[in-house]
């Protein structure tokens, strides 16, 4: 009995406790986030094994920007080189650089599952959505972790560049790993902000109105955010950044206020007796 209920928890079919108005009980939503936290944890895990099989593959391309940021500095007086420190290290690199694959190639499956804990909070039509949610999520944020990739070898150029001629910069491969992994994260959740934005508005908490009331401080906004969050102080790598969010907000705020007419247009509707003419007519 105990293990048939370990099972239906790993399946997402916790025992559905509703009440008299329909809603699941506190202690059915926590078995449901245990489930689909379970489920993400066991997906990010097998990702890990898999990765382990292609770990010359993927240090490779963790490498690349580095190695490119290497040879854009060769003529100038700086040194550096890339290391590793430990007994342990080569374990803990293995292990590391995997796990951060996995984390990120697996993404379109736990973001799904985040979504798929918010729908039942959400009114029937609303529901409709969560495809569409499910389906953008995924690939906003591989795009934005792919164009964080593409500005690391200019971000650790200019950061490396700052090294006296009398010195070596040893990169310590475990601190490079790091910065790799914040800034494709940092992107990556970057990219999914204006998906939020609309999930507010379909929530009824932030109108299209609003958004456009406030666009230039939403700007602004993004901006300092990009120079904040970007690790690297170059220009090219905050650009980055922030031209895309500017241009997905600006798509959130066109969605937003679409979301919003038809509500309005919904609302006018539902006031008109049966025998009344719409607007539309």
């Amino acid at each position: 009995m105990a293990l048939t209920g370990v099972v239906e928890l790993f399946r997402g079919r916790p025992h559905h406790g509703l009440g008299d108005d329909g809603r699941m009980a506190l202690s059915d939503h926590l078995r449901e986030l245990r489930a689909r936290v379970l489920k993400s944890v066991t997906v990010v895990l097998i990702g890990t094994i898999v990765a382990l099989f292609f770990f010359d593959q993927i240090f490779a391309l963790i490498l690349k920007p580095y190695e490119d940021a290497q040879s854009a500095l060769v003529g100038s007086d700086v040194n550096t080189t890339a290391t590793i420190n430990g007994a342990g290290g080569p374990l803990m690199l293995h292990l590391k650089l995997c796990g951060v694959a996995a984390v990120v190639l697996t993404s379109p499956y736990w973001l799904y599952q985040i979504w798929a804990f918010i729908l039942p909070g959400l009114h029937e039509r609303e529901r409709k959505w969560s495809r569409v949610f499910a389906a953008i999520a995924g690939p906003l944020f591989l795009i934005g972790a792919a164009v964080g990739y593409l500005t690391l070898p200019k971000g650790l150029e200019v950061l490396i560049g700052f090294t006296p001629s009398a010195l070596t910069n040893l990169i310590e491969f475990g601190d490079y790993l790091t910065f790799l992994t914040r800034t494709m994260l940092v992107f990556g959740i970057a990219f999914e902000i204006p998906v939020f934005v609309v999930l507010l508005n379909l929530a009824g908490v932030l109108p299209g109105k609003v958004l456009g009331e406030h666009r230039p401080w939403i700007i602004i906004g993004v901006f300092v955010f990009a120079e904040v969050a970007t690790p690297s102080t170059d220009p090219f790598s905050m650009l980055f950044l922030a031209i895309p969010m500017v241009i997905l907000f600006a798509v959130s705020e066109v969605i937003c206020r679409v979301l919003d007419r038809r509500r309005k247009q919904r609302n006018v509707l539902a006031q008109l007796d049966d025998d009344e003419l719409s607007p539309l007519d």
